[in-house]
């Protein structure tokens, strides 16, 4: 008979069998049991018993003489939850409930970060979540101190410790000013687990350019790109440069290499010559008969 079966049939006769209990308890659970731990628990009477223990994902069944101690041993109630216990006995059933809580020892951690590439000097810009664990992998519930870092860069902001709510940890951190690989860590008692995070240059600053004559035409050349924390904007960025002349307009697309961008645009007499990369505007020159 399975043990559902079986519990669902003890309950039924404590219920309505008008089995009469004994005077004193025969057998009571303490009301929280951590994780994992030993236990005994005491009986009375004289006899011989079937003790039921059911929870989240466990069931147990003991042969219990009356009188003597039921012995779990250490990691026979290895689940966090709400438990039932029912005793049936020669001449009566007795039932029980307790909760088994987590360990309050960090053992294992679920550490999630995002994004995994932002822009420096970005507020508010990277986001970390830690669910903490004890060793039978029960979300701790009770508050731990959780320590949040970011480093491998210069001028990293420094560590956050974040007191976990139900078993959860989460917080909110500036990316650095400067671009590189950095690790973006998570500390639980013993426990730390790391992400990398790839922080990349921000949108370009100061975009400035120059112009000379190359023959019959003009040669733009920018100076190193940089964002405004003056990391180099990467290589393939996009640079426009425009030629606003006798009411017509040309504009040519480089990419940018080893930080700069050049290009060569027709000398059509006076002009205006302009710069952009993205949303950013760079000088303008004033192109005319004193420039060639």
């Amino acid at each position: 008979m399975k043990f559902t079966h079986i519990l669902g049939m003890g309950l039924i006769l404590f219920g309505f069998t008008g089995l009469s209990l004994a005077q004193e308890k025969a057998f009571e659970f303490p009301k929280r049991i951590e994780a994992g731990s030993a236990l005994s628990v005491p009986t009375s009477g004289s006899g011989k018993a079937v003790l039921y223990v059911a929870g989240p994902a466990l069931a147990l069944r003991r042969d219990v003489q009356l009188g003597e101690s039921v012995v779990f041993n250490a990691g026979d109630l290895p689940n966090a939850g709400h438990f039932a216990a029912l005793l049936v006995g020669p001449s009566s059933s007795e039932h029980a409930q307790f909760d088994v809580v987590a360990a309050p020892k960090a053992a294992t951690m679920s550490f999630l970060a995002k994004p995994s590439r932002v822009a420096v000097s970005l507020h508010d810009g990277i986001s970390g979540v830690a669910y903490v664990f004890d060793v039978y992998r029960n979300l701790i519930l009770e508050p731990l101190p959780v320590s949040f870092q970011l480093s491998g860069v210069a001028n990293a902001a420094p560590a956050h410790s974040v007191e976990t709510r139900d078993g959860v940890a989460w917080i909110k951190m500036d990316s650095a000013p400067k671009a590189g690989a950095a690790q973006f860590q998570a500390t639980a008692g013993p426990i730390t687990d790391k992400r990398v995070v790839q922080l990349v240059p921000g949108d370009p600053c100061n975009l400035r350019m120059s112009a000379r004559r190359s023959g019959n035409r003009i040669e733009l050349v920018t100076e190193p790109v940089r964002d405004c924390s003056g990391n180099p904007v990467p290589d393939g960025t996009i640079v426009s440069f425009t030629e606003a002349y006798n009411g017509h307009e040309a504009t040519v697309d480089a990419p940018l290499k080893r930080g700069v961008a050049r290009t060569e645009m027709p000398d059509s007499g006076e002009a205006v010559l302009t710069v952009a990369t993205g949303v950013v505007i760079g000088n303008e020159i004033r192109w005319g008969a004193g420039s060639r």
